[in-house]
């Protein structure tokens, strides 16, 4: 059923809100089990399972650290197709600000890193031009 969908196949990879939560937090720079454990009260088994999934499929990897008097431990950091979701990540927020707003405002911010201005998501044509949603469609495309 997933195979030549794309759709389908990254939510085979990102199938639970965890997971789409754990790499926002590896983008707001966590890095333990512990730190991601902590930010989001996430149950460890859970934890151990999506941070496991998250490393086999290559959206994060795993780096040994060691903090003094420790024992070494594995730190998680977002490889590059972990830090291309920071598009879908943004799209998200995008929509849930616009639909589930939420009275107290955001909690988390989009911003450039050189001025700290606010960024958005857009579709955007093959010669570099925004698209309004409304001339998008998806068609179906016929294979074996």
């Amino acid at each position: 059923m997933t195979g030549r969908c794309a759709i389908a196949r990254t939510l085979g990879v990102l199938a639970d809100s965890w997971s789409f939560l754990l790499i926002r937090e590896a983008h707001l720079r966590r890095r333990t089990f512990a730190q991601f454990r902590d930010s989001l009260g996430i149950a460890t088994d859970v934890l151990g399972a999506r941070l496991e999934t998250l490393v086999e499929h290559g959206i994060l990897v795993k780096v040994p650290y060691q903090e003094p008097g420790q024992r070494t431990r594995d730190a998680y950091e977002l490889t590059r197709a972990g830090k291309e979701l920071k598009v879908v990540l943004i799209a998200m927020a995008q929509w849930g600000e616009e639909h589930l707003p939420h009275e107290q405002g955001l909690a988390v911010l989009p911003v450039t890193v050189a001025g700290q201005d606010r960024v958005r998501v857009e579709l955007l044509g093959a010669d570099g031009n925004v698209v309004a949603q409304e001339n998008v469609e998806f068609h179906r495309i016929a294979g074996p």
